[in-house]
């Protein structure tokens, strides 16, 4: 076999009576790395925005957990309710199954009304400064997260033959491709894309009307995801050769791109 990224053996190291779950391991580094940046960019905006950031995040990060899980149990019931399955799978999330889109959204209603509740004892500034503050934590916090996926040995692309594809045990290969070992990391692409937005989101700096960053933020994001979802191979529902996901994403481009237009125009 050429050289391939190898697959993780394990998923969790078990610790006494405790499992540690690689999967929420990325996922808890993810947000703490958000809320370590968004607390620093944040500050350098405002003089009370000491703490803001994490008060918030008590709110807003379980509310992204509920929301992403919401959005995969909703787009896959067949793998929770009916004869074939099983709805005590629901709460395991160290599985897999968040999906980005309830999370954003979820969460950023969550942060929404926190942040309103903090503003009101707190001389603050706009929430749309907040989450442009907070935007590239958020696709970094994406990145870490997107490694869990390799330890779960899931959301791999099609089958490749190069020095960068991922090398996945024949148990968690989809039906019909049995018989290929590597495929595309897709995991990869997007941890890669994310931190790619997130280093230009952050060289941007403050240039632009509050809600920018933040509109620019999901915009990249979702035309990324548009393009990677293309490439992945599990099971998803599709029309007319599209994914789900991929009608979201396109939804959210329009969306984004509109609030930006707005922006520029009211900046004008």
């Amino acid at each position: 076999m050429r050289f391939a990224i190898p697959t993780p053996r394990t998923s969790a190291l078990e610790i006494g009576p405790f499992t540690i779950h690689f999967y929420a391991l990325c996922i808890i580094v993810g947000v703490a790395a958000a809320i370590w940046l968004g607390n620093k960019r944040f500050c350098a905006r405002t003089e009370n925005g000491k703490g803001v950031v994490a008060d918030v995040a008590i709110f807003a990060v379980p509310a992204g957990v509920i929301g992403g899980r919401l959005y995969h149990v909703v787009t896959t019931p067949e793998d929770y309710f009916g004869s074939s399955g099983n709805l005590l799978e629901i709460v395991k999330i160290w599985n897999g199954g968040l999906g980005i889109w309830g999370a954003i959204s979820v969460g950023t209603i969550a942060a929404l009304f926190s942040y309103r509740h903090i503003a009101k004892k707190k001389e603050l500034p706009s929430f749309l400064l907040f989450v442009d503050a907070v935007a590239p934590g958020l696709l970094i916090a994406q990145g870490i997260g997107r490694w869990g996926n390799w330890f779960n040995a899931e959301l791999f692309g099609r089958p490749l033959s190069a020095p960068w594809a991922l090398e996945i045990p024949e148990y968690a290969r989809p039906m019909g491709f049995e018989s290929y070992e590597t495929f595309h990391p897709t995991f990869l692409y997007e941890s890669i894309w994310c931190f790619a937005i997130a280093a230009l989101l952050i060289a941007l700096g403050n240039r632009g009307k509050a809600g920018a960053i933040f509109s620019q933020y999901v915009l990249f994001y979702a035309l990324g995801r548009f393009f990677i979802e293309s490439i992945r191979i599990d099971r998803a529902h599709e029309w007319a050769g599209l994914r789900l996901n991929q009608y979201v994403a396109i939804l959210v481009v329009a969306g984004a791109s509109a609030a930006l237009l707005k922006i520029s125009r009211s900046s004008r």
